[in-house]
Parts: C-alpha cells; sequence; structure tokens
C-alpha cells in the first residue's frame, strides 16, 4: 500500500540525515549490506560489478559496503569466482567500481576478508595453500586444517593491512574487516574455535588479540581520518545459536581491545534487527555495541522482508515487502546509526528512493531467482 503522507515525511527526516564517520560524509543512514555474489571470474570484478553497486547507489544508497573481497594470503579464498583485493588486475576492477558508485553520488567501501577454517582443502584461488584457522578446528569443533603459526598470524596481519591500504590508494572512501560469521577473524574471538594456549588464546581479552593486530596494522597503514569499519556478529555460518557474549560485559570485554586498536564504527550482524540482544533491555546487538564503546554502529537484519534472514526460507521462493517503522523508531531514538539493507536492495536496487520518497507501494520484492544474476 501507499505510505500515507505522514509516514512518508518521518521516513525521509530520519533516513535522509547526513552521518559523518571520520572524513567521511555519507549523505543519508542507508547503507548496502555486503552479500556475496560470485561474479568475479578469476577473482577479477569487471564492468558488470561497477554496473550493480552503482545502480544501487544511483537508487538512493549511501553507502555501499561490497560483498567480502579475499586479501592477499593464499589460504583467504575458497571460490575463484569471489573478487579479490589484490593484485593489479583486481585493483583496476575494483577502481572502475568505485568510479562508477561515486559518478552516482554514493560513497563506497570494500570488505576485506579471510574465511579461515571455513576453507576446504584443495579448493579457492590457490588449490595447494593449506587451510588455516586458530586452532586447526572446524566451526563444528571437529578437526580441519591446521593451527596457525606467529609466521601466518604476521603475514595475515600484513594481508589486511595491505588490502587497507589499497582500498584508500584505489579511492575507496573507507573499508571494513570481516570479523563475523565464523570466518578467520572471528574464529580467534569465539571460545569454541579458538583453543590456543600462546597469547592468542585464553580469555575473551586474549582471544581479542589477532583481531586487534590486525585494526591496528591498518589503522596504521591508511590516513587517520580514514574510516576502519569492524563487523561483528553472535551467529555463525550454519549456528544460528552461537554466541561471542552472553552479557554485555562479555561484549564489552571482545569489543573494547578493538575500538582502542582503532575502530571508528561496528557493523552489528543480526537476523532480525529488532530483536533484543540481551535480557532487560530492548536494544539489538548494534544498540548495545554503541552504547558499550560510544563508537558509531550499523545495524543489519532483515530489513524490508516479511521473512527473516535465513538461506533455506529464501531457496525457491518470494518475500514480500515489510514495512520499516520499527526500524524509523530505534533510528529516531539513535540507537544505532546507519542501517544496512541486504536482500530487498537485491530485489528492488531502487528500494532507497523509493522509501525515502515515499513510493513504498512500487518496491518490487526479493525472490530467490534474482540471485542467478547481477542486475
Amino acid at each position: 500500500m501507499p505510505a500515507s503522507s505522514a509516514a512518508a515525511d518521518r521516513a525521509a527526516q530520519i533516513l535522509s540525515r547526513p552521518f559523518t564517520l571520520g572524513g567521511l560524509t555519507v549523505p543519508n543512514r542507508i547503507a548496502m549490506a555486503p552479500m556475496t555474489r560470485q561474479f568475479s571470474p578469476g577473482g577479477v570484478p569487471g564492468e558488470d560489478v561497477a554496473r550493480y553497486y552503482a545502480r544501487r547507489a544511483a537508487g538512493g544508497v549511501g553507502l555501499v559496503i561490497t560483498e567480502g573481497t579475499y586479501v592477499g594470503h593464499d589460504s583467504a579464498g575458497e571460490s575463484d569466482r569471489v573478487p579479490r583485493f589484490h593484485g593489479e588486475d583486481a585493483l583496476a576492477g575494483w577502481k572502475n567500481v568505485v568510479a562508477e558508485v561515486h559518478a552516482a553520488g554514493g560513497r563506497i567501501m570494500p570488505q576485506i576478508w579471510h574465511v579461515g577454517a571455513v576453507r576446504d582443502e584443495g579448493t579457492g584461488p590457490v588449490p595447494g595453500a593449506p587451510t588455516h584457522g586458530p586452532s586447526g578446528l572446524a566451526l563444528d569443533g571437529t578437526p580441519k586444517g591446521r593451527a596457525m603459526t606467529q609466521d601466518d598470524l604476521d603475514a595475515t596481519v600484513a594481508a589486511f593491512a595491505e588490502a587497507a591500504a589499497d582500498a584508500e590508494r584505489t579511492g575507496f572512501d573507507g573499508v571494513e574487516l570481516h570479523g563475523a560469521h565464523g570466518y578467520l577473524i572471528d574464529q580467534f574471538l569465539w571460545e569454541r574455535t579458538n583453543r590456543r594456549t600462546d597469547g592468542y588464546g585464553g580469555d575473551p581479552v586474549a582471544r581479542t588479540r589477532f583481531a586487534a593486530e590486525i585494526v591496528a596494522a591498518c589503522r596504521k597503514a591508511v590516513s587517520p581520518d580514514f574510516p576502519i569499519v569492524f563487523r561483528t556478529s553472535q551467529w555463525k555460518a550454519n549456528n544460528y545459536d552461537a554466541k561471542l557474549a552472553g552479557t554485555p560485559q562479555e561484549l564489552e570485554a571482545v569489543l573494547a581491545p578493538l575500538a582502542e586498536a582503532g575502530v571508528d564504527a561496528f557493523h552489528s550482524s543480526t537476523r532480525r534487527y529488532w530483536v533484543p540482544e540481551f535480557e532487560g533491555s530492548d536494544l539489538n546487538l548494534a544498540g548495545w555495541t554503541k552504547k558499550l564503546t560510544g563508537k558509531a554502529t550499523i545495524s543489519v537484519g532483515s530489513v524490508g522482508l516479511d521473512k527473516q534472514f535465513d538461506p533455506s526460507a529464501f531457496q525457491g521462493s518470494r518475500t514480500g515487502v515489510a514495512g520499516i517503522e520499527p526500524l524509523l523508531d530505534r533510528l529516531e531514538r539513535e540507537e544505532f546509526d546507519l542501517i544496512a539493507v541486504g536482500r530487498a536492495l537485491i530485489g528492488d536496487p531502487e528500494w532507497a528512493r523509493k522509501v525515502l520518497g515515499g513510493d513504498t507501494d512500487a518496491l518490487i520484492p526479493f525472490d530467490s531467482d534474482q540471485l542467478q544474476k547481477l542486475h
């Protein structure tokens, strides 16, 4: 149904406010969430990828956060169709993406990524590379790959720092570090996959050491006002009940070293943005993160969909369009600062423009068939 004039005005007023993060001013509060698409053969984003992101910027998205891109470490990736963030051919492709997004009026950050022990041996851009993790364990606790040596850790930290520097050199407006969903950085943060007995394992602060070293190295590699965003989550791939922290105090123990190391904003990934994170408060994960760290936060989770995020729920199905009144309430009281939109933006590249303009009756629902192509 069309939005009422009052509802449309309220959405425009709340979502259209600019937001400044370091040297970056985002023109509104809507971000595109990172979503792996696997349309970059050989790891090189082509013109179709550039058009895909630019279309969302032209459609009103203030900040585009790209799909995860592999850092320059042999064990970082598991598919040669996922873009990489190293090598001049890939970086030239990304430079074109940046140019087209900027021309469309948007701002853009790459999400840089190492999958860690999620990777199966023999897969990825470098099939002969070993699978790395903090303790040689898969997310379910079974043996997988090998525990990283100090040399492995140092090389990975350096790869993230080089990628951050390349992001600034290539013209991006900031960088996001993928520390969520059970990938490498998150594997160090989570006690189930980090069983190390050296300085990188043990209590929550010790388990944060590797992530903090990556943040500090990236901070040193870029200009002081170049924003660094760090993505976190409680849930892991195929384990939606996983918890990094059971209480606000435990969450603060994880986040504080990262904030001190140089994170400018946290991107708090949840499946449903409206669900409280801890008992006794309505705050979601992004809200608690902002309260505990004083840093800016980005929230995410099933925005604009009438089905919560769950890959199995989207197979061969079509979602309806959900209202955003609860989202506006949370943004209005500054529980978090930006909202990231995922599958709703795959369904409709002009989702942001239509919501900002009150044209919600024209929204195109997400359909799983849309994942088979870039649009």
